[in-house]
């Protein structure tokens, strides 16, 4: 069973930056593909950015794209979002999630999701 637990949301100013990680454990080869979500209050979740374990290809919103990099460490089974420029609307908690089948957006598509961090931006 593999539990997914994300860190380092919080508080920053726009402009500023922070990056979140996710930390996998229990972690096995089918599920080759992390995603980042991220829902605000009244909102729907929606999909930020995902990476392969293996070839480490990524792929990301169009909101978010040249502002926000996915990265990950197969040594240490964790995923980080780095976020630059930070703006009032990237205000969200926000998810990781693993998938199996391929690079999906799609919510449903992914089967383990973490319990999120917040992060929460200032104008």
């Amino acid at each position: 069973q593999m539990q997914l637990t994300e860190s380092g949301g919080g508080l920053v100013q726009s402009g500023g930056s922070l990056r979140l990680s996710c930390v996998v454990s229990g972690r096995t080869w089918r599920y080759d593909y992390m995603g980042w979500f991220r829902q605000a209050p009244g909102k729907e979740r929606e999909f930020v950015s995902a990476i392969s374990w293996i070839v480490g290809g990524t792929i990301y919103a169009d909101s978010v794209k040249g502002r926000f990099t996915i990265t990950r460490d197969n040594d240490k089974n964790t995923v980080y979002l780095q976020m630059s420029n930070l703006k009032p609307e990237d205000t969200a908690v926000y998810y990781c999630a693993a998938a199996a089948t391929s690079f999906s957006r799609v919510i449903n598509d992914y089967d383990y999701w973490g319990q999120g961090t917040q992060v929460t931006v200032s104008s």
